[in-house]
């Protein structure tokens, strides 16, 4: 008897297994591949990847500190952010899904949904903004003793102007035009922010054109050796450069930042947060609600520039239905 109360038990064992087999499918009954990319339905974990700028701008550091609020914040997801070639090349990386969230300059998303400037041939229209975050400053970094007072005086001066594939150029060549000159009439160079400081410093550079929040840590690296000098912008250039160009608004360089003896006139554009069109809208929403209600966990200086109310200034290009839903909820739209 016992031996045959061992073989109906093994015998309803096999039957479970196999009724158990048929049945099929996931955990959570859901197709395996279906869904928009990010959907978060299975539970799994999301690697989101933050592309940001070079390591000695205001982008990298600031996209570490927005992983680490979007991992304490969000439920199933590993964020981290990636160091890059800053704007444009943040732009095409991510119509490319390379990446899920990207800084940019938002002259150059708007470039970028126009198919204008270096977009002529590469349109991008699969990239949504999340929000604005601050000014980015554009700062033409020379020394005292370079003899550098104006935008004219750069005429015949070796000039960096950018790494290839950030927004910085641009700036430059906006700047240089509305004083009547090119890049022509410059031996440009395009280094990035620590390879231009470092490239003063040796006296192999006389300026370089910076875009950054304020301050810039390649620019107080170079401040900690020499004596800088930042170059005005004319309140009429900046003028003409807003008539002709929105998204510039004026700016100034506090006196005390790196050292400068008196606050410097010159101008800005707004650095934001964009993200591809197919993310999903409740990870795009979660995590714009973590950027925009923890900005007392944002561990750098431009911090308090970050807020839910000015989120929506400067942005020329459509919401992420995310994002939408999220300042929606807030009461607060784009002008």
């Amino acid at each position: 008897m016992k031996k045959k109360g061992f073989f109906s038990l093994l015998l309803m064992l096999a039957l479970s297994l196999v009724l158990a087999a048929c049945g099929g499918g996931t955990s959570d009954g859901g197709d395996e591949s279906g869904g928009d990319e990010g959907s978060g339905d299975s539970g799994e974990k999301q690697f989101v990847s933050i592309l940001t700028g070079g390591n000695q701008g205001t982008y990298y550091p600031l996209g570490g500190t927005f992983a680490t609020v979007i991992n304490d914040n969000v439920d199933n997801v590993d964020a981290n952010a990636t160091s890059s070639g800053a704007s444009v090349e943040n732009m095409k990386k991510l119509a490319d899904k390379d990446g899920e969230i990207a800084f940019v300059q938002t002259d150059i998303a708007a470039y970028a949904a126009e198919g204008k400037l270096m977009f002529e041939d590469n349109q991008i229209d699969n990239v949504q903004a999340i929000g604005s975050l601050y000014p980015e400053t554009i700062q033409i970094v020379t020394t005292k003793d370079s003899g550098i007072e104006s935008v004219e005086d750069l005429k015949g001066k070796t000039v960096s102007i950018g790494a290839p594939g950030s927004g910085t150029r641009a700036n430059a060549e906006n700047i240089l035009e509305i004083h009547g000159m090119s890049v022509d009439d410059i031996d440009a160079q395009n280094l990035d922010f620590g390879e231009s400081t470092s490239g003063i410093q040796d006296g192999n550079i006389d300026a370089a054109f910076i875009t950054s929040g304020t301050p810039t840590g390649a620019v107080e690296g170079l401040a900690a050796t020499t004596d800088v000098n930042i170059v005005p912008v004319a309140e009429e250039k900046i003028n003409e450069l807003k008539e002709k160009y929105p998204y510039y608004a004026q700016d100034s360089i506090k006196s005390g930042t790196y050292g400068l003896e008196s606050e410097v006139t010159t101008v800005a554009v707004q650095a934001m947060l964009v993200t591809h069109k197919d993310l999903s809208e409740d990870l795009v929403y979660n995590m714009t609600k973590a950027i925009y209600e923890n900005t007392d966990a944002i561990s750098h200086s431009k911090g308090e520039f970050i807020t839910a109310d000015s989120a929506l200034e400067g942005v020329g290009i459509d919401l992420h239905p995310g994002a939408k839903k999220y300042f929606d909820e807030k009461g607060i739209s784009k002008e």
